[in-house]
């Protein structure tokens, strides 16, 4: 059962949405590498403290005792006020400032930093061949909304100031990264702005108001995520505002104009529909959208390629499309 094609979940979703791409099954080590990541992370706290704080103390020393990424350059930069990692693939006669992709990590908007999240931007600056700004946004509970939208924007435009060509910036990040990454966009369609190449969401958080039936469907699946979750996140960061509203869950924003987008989910995640749903609804908005579905995988996969082959292959393929959507594509 636990064995599931991409394929078959597009044969069950209606027909507007029968558009998600086949990944392949999972493999019998593949399950086991996931199973040992539950286990690492139940057993750091990182998921189950009551204190967001120590949630946050908690992940960082999880990832914090593993490895370093390697082949790659690193350079503190300072992206209109908020601080950041330029990362870019350690190669003779790398040509920097060409490419980017502004990457947006997760961690509920209360954890994540640039040691959390080295891993994945190093990986995709390598299999991209491009900068990654990786940032350090301002975290709830000390800082709420809209401080890290502002932020995610300003950095955005950093790029942009800096040099590079909004055709070869590409946003991406991961669970509410991913949400940061949608509402840039939506931030730059209502003010006219320039769109970047492309845009990557990796389980988006894309709905406060917890409606998606895969809430329910999925809830024994996922360890880590789920409405309880879902609530503690929307408390830390807005607190008073509706869960509905564009700003915080970009499922109720009007899409017309949205750049290309991938969207990634595991089949076992609560926020499988998050993903579903947005996939449909940027499509009939006359998007282009690509909708992959992991068999076996949980929320946050990609940020461990050191320990999971599942996330060097879906990073690959998010280095894939970023190549596939800048204007200036790199040599081969």
């Amino acid at each position: 059962m636990n064995i599931l094609v991409a394929a078959v979940f597009s044969l069950m979703l209606p027909a507007s949405e029968a558009h998600a791409l086949e990944v392949g099954q999972q493999t019998k080590a593949s399950g086991e590498q996931i199973e040992k990541l539950i286990k690492a992370l139940r057993d750091s706290g990182a998921m189950a403290d009551k204190d967001l704080l120590q949630r946050r103390a908690d992940f960082e020393n999880l990832m914090a005792a593993t490895p370093d990424p390697t082949r790659v350059q690193i350079r503190r930069v300072d992206a209109n006020g908020v601080a950041g990692d330029l990362i870019w693939p350690a190669r003779l006669h790398y040509g920097i400032g060409r490419r980017a992709i502004l990457y947006l990590h997760g961690g509920g908007f209360y954890s994540g930093s640039l040691r959390t999240h080295r891993n994945i931007a190093a990986s995709l600056a390598k299999g991209a061949s491009a900068d990654v700004l990786l940032i350090d946004y301002r975290l709830a509970p000390e800082h709420g909304f809209p401080s890290q939208i502002n932020d995610a924007v300003a950095a955005y435009r950093w790029l942009l100031s800096s040099g590079y060509k909004a055709g070869n910036i590409v946003i991406a990040g991961e669970s509410v990264g991913g949400t940061l990454a949608i509402e840039i966009i939506l931030n730059q369609l209502r003010l006219k702005g320039a769109l970047p190449a492309a845009v990557v969401a990796m389980s988006p958080v894309t709905d406060f108001a917890a409606t998606g039936a895969s809430l329910v469907a999925n809830a024994s699946r996922d360890p880590f995520m789920g409405k309880e979750e879902l609530t503690i996140i929307h408390n830390a960061y807005v607190a008073d505002r509706s869960p509905v509203d564009p700003e915080i869950s970009p499922l109720y924003a009007n899409l017309a104009g949205f750049p290309p987008l991938l969207i990634q989910v595991g089949s076992r995640e609560t926020l499988l529909d998050d993903s579903v749903r947005l996939a449909d609804k940027v499509r009939q908005a006359g998007g282009d959208v690509a909708l992959e579905i992991w068999p076996g995988m949980i929320h946050q996969w990609q940020i461990f390629p050191f320990w999971l082959e599942d996330a060097r292959k879906s990073n690959g393929r998010v280095a894939e499309f970023a190549i596939s959507h800048f204007v200036d594509k790199p040599a081969q």
